[in-house]
Formats: structure tokens, sequence, C-alpha cells
């Protein structure tokens, strides 16, 4: 199998970014669980370079030195990948790029990097009311299979339902993973709250938001009825003010559901700032309320 899909992937990452940034990226996701699969080994003296988060201040006060905690690894993750489907993921993002595309090359990015660190990767998602499964594998093949069969399964579905995915989901796997839902505003929009909250008791979850263009433009297509948008409309200046006013408060409402869930998110909007969005969603996620 010859690996288009990864190859890309692989290229993109080294044109956006440089060594230092690269290290980050793979340290970023080597301790994304940080506190939840690493188990305390036990305390030792702080040293210059040292994350000041990493400090017992507990055992430092009685101690009267900085005192940092130290844990053990567990040698392999659970990584799956859900994606959200329909025709809407065909639609543009704000800087131009197809929805559909920037959401595999964020999933490839996160397969790279559980594939270098050893770790196992699959994939879910619902093709028009089917659940397609790629199980958890270790190899690059199986993450260029599940990458372009999403790309050709999202040609043909018209259909999106995120919580039937994350039903799913919840059912069928009980062994502990960290789930990567990507979607984009309207998906995290209907997601069932107490379908998230069961799920973040079995797993780790965090939100890749791929951002939607904005209805002004000349090129404003509407994915529904295929066909741009009409110029009077995609040009009417009140009519652009009420969309980003809503999509404003829906964005609001999306960040203050999963931050009441303690679920971590990010947005993304083009393939050039994927690296740097994933590099601070695992730091941010590292650092959760999870000690």
């Amino acid at each position: 199998m010859i690996l288009d899909y990864v190859t890309r992937i692989r290229a993109n990452i080294s044109i956006n970014t440089n060594i230092k940034a690269t290290s980050i990226l793979d340290g970023s996701y080597k301790s994304v669980f940080m506190g939840k699969s690493l188990n305390f080994e036990d305390l030792r003296e702080y040293v210059p370079g040292d994350n000041i988060r990493d400090i017992d201040w507990k055992a430092s006060s009685r101690s009267r030195m900085l005192l940092v905690k130290r844990y053990i690894a567990e040698k392999k993750h659970n990584i799956l990948i859900v994606f959200d489907t329909g025709a809407k993921m065909l639609a543009d993002t704000d800087k131009s790029q197809v929805k559909k595309d920037v959401a595999i090359y964020a999933a490839g990015t996160l397969a790279y990097l559980a594939y270098s660190n050893g770790d196992f990767i699959g994939s879910l998602y619902n093709n028009d009311g089917k659940m397609r499964f790629f199980p958890l594998r270790t190899r690059l093949y199986d993450v260029e299979h599940f990458l372009a069969s999403y790309d050709k399964d999202v040609q043909k579905t018209k259909k999106s339902n995120l919580n039937k995915t994350l039903e799913y989901l919840l059912k069928n796997f009980k062994r502990k993973m960290i789930v990567f839902v990507i979607t984009d505003m309207k998906g995290s929009a209907d997601v069932s709250q107490p379908l998230l909250k069961k799920l973040i008791c079995q797993h780790d979850i965090l939100f890749i938001n791929i951002n939607d263009a904005d209805l002004a433009g000349d090129h404003s297509y509407d994915v529904e009825k295929e066909g741009y948008v009409p110029r009077f409309l995609s040009q009417d200046k009140k009519l652009l003010a009420m969309e980003q006013q809503l999509k404003k408060e829906i964005k609001a409402k999306n960040e203050a559901m999963l931050k009441h869930h303690a679920v971590i998110s990010t947005d993304i909007s083009a393939k050039e700032d994927i690296t740097l969005k994933i590099t601070d969603l695992l730091e941010r996620h590292k650092y959760a309320n999870i000690r």
C-alpha cells in the first residue's frame, strides 16, 4: 500500500515545525495522560528546568525544600479518533480550506504521533447510520486505511449524527482510551451532555473543532443546497453581523459546556495551524485539574 495520506501529513508536520517545535509536540503527546495514566512513584528535590506545576507544595512546605512528583509512564496508550461526518464537512473553513481535509490532517498528525510512540490507534465514525470502526493497531498502513476511507465516505454520506457515534463508543468500548472527537461548531453544540458526562467517566475526551467559513464572500457555498449563496445574501452587512453574533454565542456556549465537563478543546481553521494547536491542546489537557 502506498502511504499517500501519511506521507502528506508527515510533510505538513515537517514544513510547519522546526526541531524544537517537533520535540515539544512529541513531549506533549507522550505526557498527555499526566496524572491519570502515569503512576505516581516518589518525590525528588526540584532542579532548575523542572515545570513548576509538577511541584508538590504540601510536601515542600513540610520538608522546607521544593519537591516535585515523579511518575512511571504506561508503555502504550489506546488512542481513538472519532470523526464527525455529513455534507457539512465538505464546506470550507474560515481560511478557505475544506473542513474534511483539515480534519484528516489533524487526525493524521495525532495518529502519526501515536505511531511514533508505539501506541495503539484506531478510528470510528458514522457513515449514513452505519458505524465504521477501524480497530486499534500500531501500523502506519492502518492509519492510511482509515484516513483514506474517511475521505472517501464523506464524499458519499449526507447525514451526520455524532451522538449516535458517541453512544456506540459508550456501549461497545470498555477499555480506557483517549478519544479525540473531530467535529465542527454545530457538532459540538449538538452533543448530548448526559452522554458526554458518561463518556468522561470511562475515557479521556478531547475535542478538535474545525471552524466554519463566514457567509460573506463571493464564493460562499451552501452544502445543503449544493450551490453558491446568492450574492445579495453573502454581501448583506446586516446578515453578516447577525451571523457573526450567532457564531460568537454558539462558540461561547460550546466552550462553557465543555469546560463544565472538564473537556479540553481547540479550534483549527487550516492545516498550517494543526501542529501548534495540537501541542497547545495536549499541554492544557496535561494540567487540566487532574492532580
